[in-house]
């Protein structure tokens, strides 16, 4: 996790991904042609810089490279927002010191999920790490407190864990290209920060599914979802999910929240989830023993 790798490859990628003719490069399709995409002339020539300008920047070494031409370069590549922000956080770091430790969420979090009877939700860290949730959100998508501490996250459940996959069936491999396209942009936003940054090797190494989609650079962020769940005890669960940041926690990627539509059939399954869960005893704020079928693979 190299920052100024990640920035090479970056551009590398989407400056291959551009047709000539699609930016009014003059094209011949004659054989001759041996780049794929625009090559670094042409994209410093549409971009109003030197060619030696881009080419440090290609290279990594962007310490005198100003936004003004990040933006440039970025209108030529046409790059999405969350792509935009992303060639910045990669160009000029803003978090250089983002090791935070690794704290118990505060109490009055941890009162506020367990106050959340009818909404799943979980706290997330650094680098989608799954630090508290309440009792609904253990019912409907694991049991998280069964989950060692630096194998509960988003990622490991994904890519590592045969009941999500099921739990999300043929809407699974959509999942799994969300998240690495979001865990793409935590990368870059702390750069500093070992845990992110060992998170991501560790997926490289036990997963050629999060390996192969790490390599397409896909970049987006993953604010608000809409799931369709194959629930093993209620059924079909549509929900809609919101991340929502948390200014006073820093340390945090912010508190997920899942919702059903007033009045449908998943607000009934959830209800009835919700009134199963709490006979149950809470367990760090998720459940000691998951509802029939919900149990790791």
């Amino acid at each position: 996790m190299d920052r100024s790798v990640e920035l090479s490859e970056f551009l590398k990628s989407r400056r291959a991904r551009l047709r000539p003719e699609e930016v009014g490069v003059p094209y011949r399709s004659n054989g001759t042609r041996r780049v794929r995409g625009l090559r670094r002339e042409e994209l410093a020539l549409l971009a109003g810089v030197s060619v030696t300008h881009y080419t440090r920047l290609e290279q990594g070494r962007s310490q005198n490279v100003s936004a003004e031409v990040l933006d440039a370069i970025a209108d030529v590549l046409r790059l999405t927002g969350d792509e935009r922000a992303y060639l910045h956080a990669l160009a000029h770091p803003a978090h250089r010191c983002s090791d935070f430790p690794r704290t118990p969420v505060r109490p009055g979090l941890q009162r506020l999920l367990d106050s959340l009877v009818l909404t799943p939700a979980f706290v997330l860290g650094r680098h989608a790490d799954i630090l508290a949730w309440n009792r609904l959100a253990a019912a409907v998508f694991a049991d998280f407190a069964a989950i060692p501490d630096e194998r509960r996250t988003i990622a490991h459940l994904i890519f590592m864990d045969e009941g999500i996959r099921r739990l999300h069936g043929e809407r699974w491999p959509r999942l799994a290209r969300e998240h690495v396209a979001q865990l793409r942009i935590l990368a870059a936003r702390y750069p500093a920060n070992p845990h992110v940054t060992a998170h991501v090797n560790a997926l490289r190494q036990e997963s050629p599914e999060f390996r192969e989609l790490w390599r397409e650079h896909h970049v987006a962020a993953a604010t608000h979802r809409d799931y369709v769940l194959d629930h093993p005890v209620v059924g079909e669960l549509r929900l809609s999910a919101e991340l929502v940041t948390l200014p006073g926690d820093p340390e945090l990627q912010g508190m997920d929240l899942f919702a059903a539509e007033a009045g449908s059939e998943s607000e009934a399954r959830l209800r009835h989830l919700a009134a199963t869960t709490t006979l149950m005893p809470s367990v760090q704020g998720g459940m000691p023993h998951p509802p029939q079928g919900l149990g790791r693979s």
